[in-house]
């Protein structure tokens, strides 16, 4: 099978920054790519790079789509080597037909840093969101601390003001690598001594640097919360490595990022892993394809982390 290979660069800016540990995140920048078959076909997709999480820059993308020729093999494409993830899974996604995800889907809001949070919650609630990821280290974790307990008692009152008393709230604390030691382990001290039936801490995600894989991995034994790694498992072969030393809890997956959607799958069934897929501020393209990846392969009981539109 030949294909006819077109790209284009695009660049959106957020609504507001995203403030994480990594920094202020202004605009997203991608491409858009399109595969035509000799019968007229077209397949869209999306590379979204974030060099900050492993995958490759925008600009050794663009490069890497510049240097190709119009016409491509199905070789060609299955062969875009592993230091390429986000355009492995953007020329996969193109060729695979894009069925409409499965409506089981249950969607986290990803709420601001800081206490940007408090009136923000509120509406994501009534717009149905039931799970959130709040982002920590990114103020002092004394301040960060306080504003922990104002937003839990935001969402208690919040549940008990509904009419219907059987609502729940699954909250996600993401640290994006930023905790020291000493703030992991009271991250999770805290975590613990939340007793509630309609409030759950689900997970902290990421505390300590991806060097630290053995000291998440002694947290994730020592605590009731669980913790689910993100940057340590960017890439497929990252995931692949984590898993051979011992890590069999949570899995947050970035479909455009991660790499070949095919190895993928082919992981996760292998090793029933227990996968939060999440979005990297994709496109409709990259969105529509990582979702009929998560419609297939993640936890049925976790909400996927794609309730970023507000954004």
């Amino acid at each position: 099978m030949v294909y006819r290979f077109q790209f284009s660069p695009y660049s959106r800016p957020f609504k507001q920054p995203l403030k994480t540990h990594h920094g202020i995140w202004e605009k997203r920048e991608g491409i858009i790519l399109q595969l035509t078959d000799k019968q007229g076909k077209k397949g869209d997709g999306e590379i979204a790079p974030l060099s900050w999480f492993g995958s490759e820059t925008l600009g050794q993308a663009l490069e890497f789509c510049q240097q190709l020729p119009q016409t491509l093999t199905l070789e060609d494409i299955i062969e875009i080597p592993d230091n390429f993830p986000a355009c492995q899974f953007g020329f996969e996604s193109a060729l695979e037909e894009n069925s409409e995800f499965l409506s089981k889907l249950k969607f986290s809001g990803l709420l601001p840093s800081g206490n940007a949070a408090l009136p923000v919650f509120p509406t994501l609630f009534q717009q149905g969101f039931r799970t959130f990821k709040w982002k920590i280290a990114v103020h002092p974790i004394s301040e960060e601390l306080q504003l922990f307990q104002q937003l839990t008692e935001l969402i208690l009152t919040t549940i008990n003001s509904e009419t219907d008393k059987t609502e729940w709230v699954n909250l996600r604390l993401d640290a994006n690598g930023g905790l020291s030691w000493e703030e992991a382990n009271k991250w999770l001290s805290v975590c613990d001594e939340i007793k509630s039936d309609i409030l759950k801490i689900e997970y902290l995600e990421q505390p300590l640097s991806i060097e630290q894989f053995d000291e998440m991995l002694a947290l994730s034994r020592q605590y009731l919360t669980s913790i689910a790694l993100d940057e340590s498992v960017a890439t497929l072969s990252q995931i692949r490595d984590c898993y051979q030393r011992g890590w069999r809890g949570i899995f947050v997956i970035k479909p455009a990022i991660v790499g070949s959607p095919r190895k993928l799958r082919k992981l996760c069934r292998e090793n029933q892993i227990d996968a939060v897929f999440s979005s990297v501020f994709e496109t409709a393209v990259g969105r529509r394809a990582a979702l009929n990846l998560a419609a297939e392969l993640s936890h049925p009981k976790r909400a996927v982390g794609f309730g970023v539109e507000h954004w």
